[in-house]
């Protein structure tokens, strides 16, 4: 692919960043909307854990899948794709009859979503090619996140207080329909010289393991987690797992390639990943819940009390974008793991959540660390390897976000729905009762812990997997892809952190 003018390069991560905007639009306010949905679709708990996790598991267990097909028939061409069933999902969304239709058109869209964050990400790694400028785009990128969380919550409180939570699906609509014509005009296609095979075994392996045990988790507090039923897909996730770790460690084109994780920084982000976004689903599904069935505010107000913690994110999502830049990852997260844990401990042990100032602080915390994790991730996933195959390392940190949001939400709902049925169950619009509300607030209590532990990880991977024994590690991973393109470059500050 020949190089761009700086003009171009901008209208492409302009363009990558309205994808980006239309699927985290698309989560955040549909949170807000959870009540309202629970309410006029008469859903349990666990049912609106499925209309967030039927989403979230289908990106996770097909996102490999899309970066090595976009690597292989071309990233524009997916990424159109994309667009076109994302759209389309919304639509049929918005016309749901129940809580089953729904949750399959959800799927629908995620379907389509899975063709655009992780091939838009390896279309931006492509695009910039220098190492401090793509971490400046990656950035930008992160931003769009906290743009998102800051405007989806206002959005979708207003559309949900005034039209109902069906025009939540519109918005992405015209959202879809600009891209999908700005990218056919100004997008480059681009492909792997040698892109892998596909693995169809090692796909329906990882459903497998997705699928079941985020099953288990979610319905275990309704059916009992001694039920057959559960015991059997415990069962089922753990042999798939096996079977996916001894299968993949033997194919010569594996689905996920083990040498990716020779490099410990690419570890490290994957897991760190898994940990900030657990974090992400558990912490809004939670205050969600909190703020509109036991503090009986209604979708908008709702929305206005998380503007602060979306505030952050925005802020500092372009700024931590520029940390990684100039000084390599650490900084940004070492900075984000003591702020969600900090935000952790302040619920878990200080009751933040009984003053209006504590709840305040609890979010500023959690959105200063969420907008710091996001660019180190992405930026170390895909740095120091080999540019052609930059869509299957994309979609590795891509994968890892959604399995932690999936696991997030069916953790953390898992939790409140076991030990505050009474509190999750009030009617919306209604403030919950002194005694519900202290069953939720006890309840949400181990949830809390879980996560100040994500932050924790994320802080001692920030120490870990950072600094000169981890650039060699990257090194060493690179060589490994001897022969398969340039690397996409280490930034030169990454070695002083």
């Amino acid at each position: 692919m020949r190089e761009l003018s700086h003009r171009r390069r901008m209208l492409v991560l302009a363009i990558c960043c309205m994808s980006l905007l239309l699927v985290s639009l698309d989560n955040t306010v549909l949170n807000v909307a959870l009540p309202s949905m629970r309410s006029d679709l008469h859903a349990s708990v666990s049912g609106m854990q499925w209309t967030i996790d039927a989403y979230t598991l289908v990106l996770a267990a097909l996102l490999m899948l899309s970066g090595s097909t976009a690597d292989r028939v071309g990233r524009k061409r997916t990424f159109q794709t994309g667009l076109v069933i994302f759209t389309l999902g919304s639509g049929l969304c918005s016309l749901a009859p129940n809580l089953e239709a729904l949750v399959i058109f959800r799927m629908v869209q995620a379907i389509g979503g899975l063709m655009l964050n992780p091939v838009a990400m390896s279309i931006i790694t492509n695009v910039f090619t220098e190492p401090r400028e793509r971490a400046r785009a990656i950035g930008a990128w992160g931003g769009v996140v906290g743009i998102s969380m800051a405007a989806g919550p206002i959005v979708g409180g207003l559309l949900v207080e005034s039209v109902g939570w069906r025009s939540i699906f519109w918005i992405n609509i015209p959202v879809g329909v600009a891209a999908l014509i700005l990218t056919a005009r100004y997008v480059p296609e681009s492909r792997a010289p040698k892109p892998r095979r596909a693995d169809p075994i090692g796909q329906l392996l990882v459903i497998a393991v997705l699928g079941t045990l985020t099953y288990a988790i979610i319905e275990a507090p309704d059916r009992g987690w001694d039920s057959p039923l559960i015991v059997t897909c415990a069962v089922i996730a753990v042999a798939g797992l096996l079977a996916l770790v001894r299968y993949e460690g033997r194919r010569e084109e594996p689905l996920i390639d083990v040498r990716f994780f020779h490099s410990a920084p690419f570890s490290g982000a994957t897991v760190v990943a898994v940990c900030a976004f657990a974090a992400l689903g558990g912490y809004l599904f939670m205050n969600t819940l909190y703020l509109q069935d036991v503090r009986g505010l209604n979708a908008l107000h709702a929305g206005l009390w998380m503007l602060p913690m979306a505030f952050m994110c925005f802020v500092c999502a372009p700024l931590s974008g520029r940390l990684v830049g100039a000084r390599g990852p650490r900084p940004s997260m070492l900075v984000a793991g003591v702020a969600i844990t900090a935000s952790g401990v302040m619920f878990a042990v200080f009751n933040a959540q009984a003053s209006d100032a504590g709840l305040l602080i609890g979010y500023v915390l959690f959105g200063l660390g969420f907008g710091m994790v996001n660019a180190p991730i992405t930026n170390t996933a895909v740095s120091g390897m080999p540019r052609t195959q930059a869509g299957v390392a994309a979609a590795v940190a891509s994968t890892s976000r959604q399995v932690g949001q999936s696991l997030g939400v069916a953790v953390i709902g898992a939790v409140l729905a076991a030990g505050a049925a009474s509190a999750a169950t009030s009617r919306v619009g209604h403030t919950a009762s002194p005694a519900a509300a202290t069953a939720f607030v006890d309840a949400a209590r181990p949830a809390w812990w879980i996560i100040a532990a994500c932050g924790a990880v994320i802080l001692l991977l920030g120490l870990v997997t950072t600094g000169r024994w981890a650039e060699r590690t990257t090194r060493h991973a690179a060589a490994l892809f001897e022969g398969e393109g340039a690397p996409t470059g280490q930034t030169s500050a990454s070695a002083k952190a």
